[in-house]
């Protein structure tokens, strides 16, 4: 788990009292699968959108949310925390004067709806004061009544607490059984149900299921005091419950043993492998640092991408909007024109709003756009970037790329990362085959820690596990590796990339952009990739 999920679980862990503002009341197990009925949606969403048409509004949306959240928390035979939280409301956006105004209500009233509609316009009225130059959206069909839903086997809202538990603390003392010292287990699963309305004629009803199942094993030397963890290799899911079955036809297992896990997870065999190989971390010898061709998992790759690449290419980056939450980025609108050469030749990658599974599969975005896939970098070309209404003609585009997205129905939406993947290799090429091409080379799974400049250029990334290669053949675990690059040096080291039967989803649950802060969550899918002569440090090295 990296730094931003991790601070992100943490707070859950503290109790419902201190969760962020975004997750509402706490309620019961048995409200869960309550809904708004549609008809008192719709009515809503007309007098929304009459009264801000009335107070001089151009163009307005409405957005009735109700965001329910669950976290189950547990370490070794102790449940931490069960949190069930709620909450509903609804967001408007308007356009008048040519310009943006936005305000919400958590009224399920007409009273209050009509209201913040009415306040919404005021806003914007005053915002044209200081504006520029007027608001330019690119036209949005309207698409009438629709509706979406993530396509789930098993409501993971409506599985019993009882059986969530049961299911941690088996994987605890898994976990225990196998040599671990510490196990700290979490569940969390998100339900979005998102009604749209706009004035270009759009009502889209939208039921969105996420889920993700982390985990932290840690192994002691308690002669030594040393320790060392390896956390879960699940990824976050658009799926249901049915994610955790884990079906043995959609297991990976890589030549050196390790097993990893695309659309389904088994949380308790992944628990015991963690606990040997958090052991075997307490004896691997250290790396040594110098230059290596590194073999990266799917598992590891998609913080790589989503941090070098999915970043960097959202446009409020490229113009300097975005700048105060992770910077800005290296990439300019010249370098989409030129066709930078972002990457090799062995380098697609795309946006993709439509794949299944993913974190980041919706029907349509927060704007009423459908959603589609597009190229970013095309053999690596990079040839577009992300763009969302109001955006689309400064990059010449005649629409969005439907990427707009808000946490909750109190959070105005803005340009988020869709999910940013790297295209499998058109060859066959399995992970055995990219291993013995390697002379001197390190092959890596997991994700780790991090760090990246305010420019999306420089960056070090780590990784959970690290495996010498040598001639061909893997050799033996290591320890402490960290790489660094820079970016477009990376992914023009990149030499060969696995087909499509290794390719894989990673992600983040909790992804954050915007002040104030707003949390989203993406997929990345890829490949094993290889990267010739990365320069590999030491991160337990004394530099005094």
């Amino acid at each position: 788990m990296h730094r931003r999920d991790f601070l992100a679980a943490t707070t859950a862990a503290l109790g419902s009292g201190l969760l962020p503002g975004y997750l509402g009341r706490a309620i019961a197990a048995e409200e869960l699968q309550s809904a708004i009925p549609g008809e008192v949606k719709k009515r809503l969403a007309d007098v929304a959108l009459n009264a801000a048409r009335g107070a001089g509004a151009t163009y307005t949306d409405v957005r009735i949310g109700r965001y329910l959240r669950q976290f189950v928390i547990t370490r070794e035979a102790n449940v931490q925390n069960v949190v069930n939280t709620e909450s509903l409301g609804v967001g408007i956006r308007v356009i008048a004067d040519g310009a943006w105004g936005f305000a919400a209500t958590n009224g399920l009233t007409e009273d209050a709806v009509a209201g913040a509609a009415r306040q919404a316009a005021a806003i914007a009225k005053a915002n044209a004061k200081i504006q520029s130059e007027p608001v330019r959206l690119a036209p949005t069909p309207g698409v009438g009544a629709v509706s979406w839903k993530t396509p789930i086997v098993k409501n993971a809202m409506a599985v019993p607490i009882k059986d969530k538990v049961d299911l941690l603390l088996g994987v605890n003392a898994a976990a225990l059984g196998a040599g671990a010292n510490f196990v700290n287990s979490m569940l969390f699963v998100v339900n979005e149900q998102k009604y749209f309305a706009s004035s270009d004629g759009s009502y889209i009803d939208q039921d969105v299921h996420r889920i993700w199942a982390p985990m932290t094993v840690t192994a002691i030397d308690k002669a030594t005091g040393k320790f060392r963890t390896r956390e879960g290799l699940s990824a976050p899911m658009g799926l249901g419950f049915e994610y955790l079955d884990g079906k043995a036809a959609d297991k990976f297992t890589s030549p050196n043993g390790v097993v990893n896990y695309g659309m389904s997870y088994d949380m308790k065999e992944d628990a015991i492998a963690a606990a040997r190989q958090a052991k075997a971390k307490l004896t691997a010898p250290s790396v040594k640092p110098g230059k290596y061709d590194l073999v990266l998992d799917p598992s590891h790759t998609w913080l790589t991408i989503h941090e070098s690449v999915g970043h960097p290419l959202e446009l409020d980056r490229v113009l300097g909007y975005e700048a105060n939450y992770a910077g800005t980025s290296f990439v300019t609108l010249d370098k989409v024109k030129e066709r930078f050469q972002y990457g090799s030749p062995e380098v697609s990658i795309v946006a993709d709003k439509l794949q299944p599974g993913s974190l980041g599969a919706v029907g349509y975005d927060d704007e009423g756009v459908k959603t589609k896939k597009w190229d970013l970098i095309r053999d690596g070309k990079l040839v577009d970037l992300q763009a969302i209404r109001d955006q689309a003609a400064m990059l010449g585009k005649s629409a969005s790329d439907g990427c707009c997205y808000a946490d909750s129905w109190s959070s105005v939406q803005f340009q988020r990362m869709p999910n940013v993947s790297m295209e499998a290799g058109k060859k066959k090429h399995s992970v055995a085959d990219m291993i013995a091409g390697v002379d001197n080379g390190i092959y890596i799974v997991g994700d780790g820690s991090f760090s990246i400049d305010q420019q999306r250029y420089n960056a070090q990334f780590g990784g959970q596990l690290f495996y010498e290669i040598k001639n061909g053949k893997i050799t033996q675990q290591i320890e402490d590796v960290a790489y660094q690059i820079r970016t477009p040096e990376f992914w023009n080291a990149c030499v060969g990339v696995c087909d499509q039967s290794d390719y894989r989803l990673g992600g983040s649950f909790f992804d954050g952009k915007g002040q104030p802060s707003q949390v989203s969550t993406v997929s990345h899918g890829s490949s094993t990739a290889r990267f010739n002569g990365i320069n590999v440090i030491n991160t337990a090295r004394s530099l005094g």
